[in-house]
């Protein structure tokens, strides 16, 4: 499991004071940074070196966040396939889950504009981070 704080900027929060689903889409994508360094570690968006694309995001609002306290978001993996992998995401604050999600992730060639399998070596990594969605709020508590 990977782990990422953010802490909500104004800009992050909306009328009703609350962090704002964009903010909390953005803050996501933040904490899969270490994962899109086991396909690309200079994270170098060249069509040559970028392997990845999301397919699908969704999220399941739980509870709101506020300003000005610490979110802890939460990354692990729950499933792995031939050319694809399943993050799944948790944003806690102060010791509640406020929002859970997953993001399907395909290993793509952009010069091909092709699925491709993903390397052995780096589905190795990936299982090293792989936990049940349902369990993984229960194993960090």
């Amino acid at each position: 499991m990977f782990k990422h704080t953010v802490t909500p900027q104004f800009l992050d929060i909306d009328g009703m004071k609350h962090a704002n689903n964009i903010a909390i889409a953005n803050w996501f994508d933040q904490a899969k940074t270490p994962l899109y360094r086991l396909f690309t570690p200079d994270l170098d968006l060249n069509p040559e070196k970028w392997k990845l694309i999301i397919v699908k995001a969704e999220f399941d609002y739980v509870g709101e966040m506020f300003y000005g306290e610490d979110v802890e978001i939460r990354s692990f993996i729950t499933r792995i396939g031939n050319s694809s992998f399943t993050v799944g995401q948790e944003a806690w604050q102060n010791g509640k889950l406020r929002t859970k999600g997953q993001t399907v992730i395909v290993h793509h060639d952009y010069l091909s504009d092709k699925t491709i399998p993903i390397p052995a070596s780096i589905k190795k990594l990936l299982e090293e981070h792989m936990e049940a969605s349902d369990k993984a709020s229960e194993l960090s508590n």
